[in-house]
């Protein structure tokens, strides 16, 4: 039995699909939802999220928002998502470079929010990119 996942932004549907199991991070912790899981409604902060199929492991990088499942169907609504395929390792690291610049010359505080907002979903994306490293470590494809 396989569990039907869809990850929904305000934008799009960035991700659906049949899969084996799925790690996501809770407001309470990390989880694991396999098929036939209880109902459940959680909370979910920023984080990555480890997608298991048959094939493959899948890393999609998430800002926050709610995971609802019935044991068959998973919905996971959030404010940003990003798959693996669509980080770009060097802008990632050029945002990251920048908002740490701005934090150290600023004191406007909504510059040194955003800078500081930026500097996290940089640091989500790169630990992303790290896992897809450790698995795979000489055949790594990034997005230019």
């Amino acid at each position: 039995m396989m569990l039907h996942l869809k990850v929904i932004t305000p934008k799009k549907v960035v991700f659906e699909k049949e899969i084996e199991s799925i790690t996501l991070p809770s407001a309470t912790g990390e989880i694991t939802v396999l098929p036939k899981h209880v109902e459940l409604l959680t909370l979910l902060k920023e984080g990555v999220v480890t997608i298991r199929s048959t094939k493959e492991e899948e890393y999609v990088s998430i800002g926050g928002g709610y995971m609802q499942t019935d044991g068959k169907n998973m919905h996971i609504l959030v404010s940003r998502a990003y798959n693996q395929d669509e980080i770009n390792e060097k802008r990632t690291q050029e945002a990251l470079d920048k908002a740490k610049k701005i934090l150290a010359e600023t004191k406007d505080k909504k510059e040194r929010d955003e800078a500081l907002s930026t500097m996290r979903r940089s640091m989500l994306d790169m630990k992303l990119l790290g896992k897809l490293r450790e698995r795979n470590p000489h055949n790594i494809c990034y997005t230019t």
